[in-house]
């Protein structure tokens, strides 16, 4: 650990945006990984972006093998993972060529100069070594043969040359750790925990580790240290976790709020995978995983859970959701409650897979044979994750419907600090199973509905309580195949309805107002924390804007119109097409001008800001990154 002394002299900075980015197999994911866990636990706020390769096995050292994860901590609230990394760590030419045009100018690079050979500047394209040729003259540049300094370190080991290499990512943290006055210790502890079974592995990246804390702390290259403060903080214990993560702890939250097994059918696919991994790990919560042979076979499986009592999810991205839809239209029509989580990534077809996009509102909204409405909500940040898990299953279980559950690629894999909840405060979700015939002449009428429009819950074999449920059209109240067109009417006017009721159950949208605000802003999903960071910006300037983020997108907030038509100024940035804003304009009648991007990467807050000055100076009807 960085001792007292060096702290003292450390340069206090306010926060810093750091981009580690290598080949594919030069551990950039732990690298940052592990950079954020040592800041949360320095206390400081922090926002993440991991990027992967598109591709699993990319030819090394290529741009498309490049795998980037970027950092922003600091001493006070922050929303995105910043604009332009303040630093760059590039483990060789393909990360450098690919990521420079982030930085800002005047940043730092910090190049792994052991790389820059002619057989790895070529792969990439680069013509002439970029270090020569004055592409790096508006940055501050140091250069460090990181790889053999790690070859160095780990000489006395009994380690091969080519594992011994796969440690230099430590060499990298190592460096940067004593930049910014990082503790070791949380880092030694995991590489302990995480390796143990290969103590070699141990000692090559612990040694590797504090090697490059060395170096950054003897050589004369490095001339200043850096120490974000911790940010102010509520009282409490937090966490550092992923969206995909809080996703899977709100599921297993809901099992026990609603009293309820939890059933997860699910299909891998990137980037909602990791659900899986992360709920298989909680079966003493009474969780059960089922990872199936196709997207229909988990839908199914889901489906077939809910009909037997359970809380039940399916995980997906867009894709499988389209796989899925006949299943969900089953669920509409079998009025049984079920999650369909939804991590959005590029597309159309299987798209992106490790690209961020948010293109499924139309797919979450429409999607489905007939006329076919259920609730539709998002989350707008990792942490919020956990919220909207929850609050999905409330409405799916209260109402008798599926619900589908909105988050993307940006909030899965970023991470951020959050504040356990109290586990007092949760809502109860709990629901009372049918157990005695509910009909006057001793019957059970799977279709009578109480007074918010839910028909009972029964579970199969249930003595007395007898039905029948499937895709075919029912009889209003008695459940029996009906192929009357009035009842057909009836039927879907009664689904409908109860879904049109949940706005009366769900909050008010909430403005994030100042006085003469004339521009409102209006998010869902992901681009609250650029939105927010915009916001700021743009009062910071002297230019009045408001700002109000959806969460439930169907039904939306029953005052969410007369939000709207308050403002002079609509902007509705999302990343995708313009889906939300076609809603808006056709459902409120107002003249929301879009701020669109469709490029796999979540909006920065400058972005937003350009964007609306265009918009409101007149110069721009829209705007498409």
């Amino acid at each position: 650990m960085t001792d007292t002394a060096d702290r003292l002299d450390a340069q206090s900075i306010q926060g810093v945006v750091i981009r580690f980015a290598g080949d594919s197999g030069d551990g950039m994911q732990l690298t940052g990984d592990r950079f954020t866990s040592a800041s949360a636990l320095a206390g400081n706020d922090l926002v993440t972006l991991p990027e992967f390769p598109a591709e699993i096995r990319a030819p090394q050292g290529t741009l498309a093998g490049v795998s980037a994860f970027q950092v922003h901590i600091s001493d006070h609230d922050i929303h995105t993972p910043g604009d332009e990394p303040d630093v760059l760590v590039a483990m060789n030419p393909a990360a450098l060529m690919s990521q420079l045009g982030r930085l800002k100018s005047g940043g730092t690079i910090i190049l792994n100069t052991d790389a820059f050979d002619e057989r790895n500047l070529e792969k990439c394209g680069y013509e002439v070594d970029p270090r020569d040729n004055g592409t790096l003259d508006d940055y501050i540049v140091h250069e460090v043969p990181m790889t053999s300094l790690t070859l160095g370190a780990v000489e006395e080991l009994d380690v091969k040359k080519r594992d011994a290499e796969r440690s230099k990512n430590f060499f990298a943290l190592g460096l940067i750790s004593w930049m910014y006055t990082r503790p070791l210790e949380p880092t030694i502890e995991w590489v302990n925990e995480k390796f143990a079974k290969v103590q070699t592995v141990v000692d090559a990246n612990v040694m590797a580790l504090k090697a490059g804390h060395a170096f950054g702390e003897t050589t004369e290259m490095f001339g200043d240290q850096y120490e974000v403060a911790a940010a102010p903080n509520e009282p409490g214990t937090y966490t550092n976790i992923t969206g995909n993560v809080a996703t899977s702890w709100g599921m297993v939250a809901a099992g026990q709020l609603a009293k309820l097994p939890v059933f997860l059918g699910s299909y891998p696919i990137t980037p909602a995978s990791d659900i899986l991994h992360e709920l298989s790990r909680h079966k003493n919560f009474g969780v059960r995983t089922f990872q199936a042979e196709d997207e229909i076979a988990a839908a199914g499986a889901a489906l077939g859970a809910a009909f037997g009592g359970h809380l039940a999810y399916t995980t997906t991205s867009g894709p499988g959701v389209a796989l899925k839809g006949e299943t969900i239209g089953l669920a509409t029509s079998m009025e049984l409650p079920m999650v369909i989580i939804d991590v959005q990534r590029g597309g159309p077809s299987t798209g992106l897979p490790t690209k961020t996009e948010a293109s499924d509102l139309f797919l979450a909204l429409y999607g489905r044979h007939g006329e076919s409405p259920l609730p539709v909500v998002a989350a707008y940040s990792p942490s919020n994750c956990f919220d909207m898990a929850i609050e999905a299953s409330r409405l799916a279980l209260k109402y008798r419907t599926p619900v589908i559950y909105l988050t993307d690629g940006y909030l899965a894999n970023g991470a951020e600090p959050w504040k356990l909840p109290d586990v007092d405060s949760l809502p109860d979700i709990s629901v009372s199973f049918t157990t005695e015939p509910n009909g006057d002449n001793g019957e059970f009428l799977p279709y009578l509905r109480d007074e918010i429009g839910s028909r009972p819950w029964a579970i199969p074999g249930t003595a007395g309580l007898e039905h029948r449920v499937g895709g075919l059209e029912k009889a209003n109240v008695t459940g029996n195949v009906e192929y009357d067109p009035d009842n057909h009417g009836l039927m879907t006017d009664l689904r409908q309805a109860k879904i049109d009721g949940i706005a009366n159950d769900i909050p008010l949208a909430e403005v994030d107002a100042v006085d003469g605000a004339k521009i409102l802003l209006v998010g869902w999903g992901s681009t609250w924390g650029s939105i927010k960071a915009a916001t700021e910006r743009l009062r910071e300037a002297g230019t009045p804007t408001d700002r109000v983020h959806i969460t439930h997108l169907n039904p939306f907030p029953s005052n969410l119109g007369d939000i709207l038509r308050a403002y002079d100024h609509v902007i509705v940035p999302e990343l995708n097409k313009g889906q939300l804003i076609q809603i808006l304009r056709g459902k409120y009648l107002v003249d929301a001008k879009g701020v669109n991007k469709v490029k796999g990467l979540p909006f920065t807050g400058g972005e937003v800001v350009e964007a609306v000055e265009s918009i409101v100076a007149g110069t721009s009807q829209g705007v498409s990154l």
